[in-house]
């Protein structure tokens, strides 16, 4: 059974809606998120978007609306992980014929990837904290210092050495060029380290708190803290802390990104679109008469009028969007392409030189250490947008000239 706008997927309990024509979903995803619809908590139905992949636990590009409980695991280890684009009045007939001074100035500007096993050398982390970062972290710290001394494994890594950082993975920073050939800025990453710790860290809580009932669970990676209970209070408190360090983060790479910039290209102003997005995060939303909490893992929020970012692969387009504010979809839309294989598989399947053909014409790395994160491993993003045109319009098509790779 089916609308003109979306597939519907019968279950046990809860019906899963997605917005998947021409793109499909993989056998592996598919249960997953039948599991995740068999689950107490959830509320009224599952939406899927349409760059929906397997995922760990639960589904990327799922929206999982909640009653009286949040699934940890849903929300994921990346919490806040999003994008940011900034607009700018650069034409791109002032580029200079070789990007590659530019993208080494982003390069130096902004810590990225990982070495020394995230150690004291690594070098996506501050070794010196800048002095913006410094002062956004005075901001943070008496709320993480307060989590931390409740939950002593959080406060154990990195924190201010890598606020103002990109990571690694799909992570990246890209200069575009829109549809009237203007410059964008554009970047994609999370709550890093210390984000990566609190999911983890109430992940297993959550598992504990269940273990007499987690054998009811179709996926003990679905296990959830119920509210009205200290944990649950405690990982609300410790997921909005993440979330705004996660957009604090991007806000510092992008100061930093429009910097380097500047020394590199002629004279500029930012123009008048600026987003700054999360697309892995849990909020407390009102739908269908209801109070939920509402996780996007992998979803953007799009409610009629917001912006949000829907970025292709490394050698593919990119959008602004704004939403329309589907109720069905619970006001959201994809996050992205969606992978179509894993980074093992993808490292298998294509060489150098299929990457540097399918990143003909972008100045970005061209080696065999980014070959998990080619173009070919990911879906069509074109196919993508057209199964999800209910959900959003286009305001602006990128794609990307630069690329800086975590």
């Amino acid at each position: 059974m089916s609308s003109s706008e979306y597939d519907l997927i019968e279950t046990s309990r809860v019906p899963i809606k997605a917005w998947t024509r021409g793109v499909g979903i993989e056998p592996g995803a598919l249960r997953q998120l039948e599991n995740t619809a068999r689950l107490p908590i959830v509320f009224r139905h599952v939406a899927v978007m349409p760059d929906v992949h397997f995922g760990i636990g639960a589904t990327v590009g799922s929206v999982v609306p909640t009653e009286g409980a949040i699934i940890p695991a849903a929300v994921g280890v990346d919490i806040g992980c999003g994008m940011m684009a900034v607009e700018t009045t650069l034409p791109a007939s002032l580029l200079p014929d070789s990007l590659k001074k530019l993208r080494s100035a982003l390069e130096t500007a902004v810590p990225h990837g990982r070495t020394d096993n995230g150690g004291r050398l690594d070098r996506g982390a501050w070794s010196k904290i800048p002095t913006r970062a410094a002062a956004v972290w005075r901001q943070l710290e008496p709320a993480y210092a307060a989590l931390a001394d409740k939950h002593a494994r959080i406060g154990k890594g990195s924190d201010v050495n890598q606020l103002g950082t990109l990571g690694g993975g799909n992570h990246f920073i890209e200069v575009c060029l829109d549809e009237r050939d203007r410059v964008w800025f554009m970047l994609h990453s999370g709550s890093r380290g210390v984000g990566n710790r609190i999911g983890s860290y109430f992940i297993e809580l959550a598992k504990k708190d269940m273990q007499r009932l987690i054998k009811n669970l179709p996926d003990q990676d679905l296990a959830y803290l119920r509210e009205g209970t200290e944990r649950f209070d405690d990982y609300v408190a410790a997921v909005d802390w993440a979330q705004r360090y996660a957009m604090a983060n991007r806000q510092l790479m992008m100061e930093a990104v429009v910097a380097a910039a500047r020394h590199e290209l002629p004279p500029f102003e930012l123009g008048e679109l600026t987003v700054n997005c999360h697309h892995n995060y849990v909020a407390r939303e009102h739908h269908f008469g209801h109070d939920v909490f509402v996780t996007r893992k992998g979803a953007v929020r799009a409610r009629l009028g917001d912006l949000g970012i829907i970025p292709g692969s490394m050698g593919a387009q990119s959008f602004i969007v704004r939403g329309k504010g589907e109720p069905e979809s619970f006001m959201s839309c994809s996050h992205g392409a969606g992978r179509t294989m894993s980074r093992g598989e993808a490292k298998r399947r294509f060489s150098v030189e299929d990457h540097a053909a399918a990143t003909a014409g972008v100045e970005c790395r061209k080696d065999a250490s980014v070959l998990d994160e080619t173009p070919g491993a990911y879906k069509s993003i074109e196919a993508v947008m057209a199964a999800q045109a209910s959900l959003v319009d286009i305001v602006h098509t990128l794609k990307q000239v630069v690329c800086v790779k975590g």
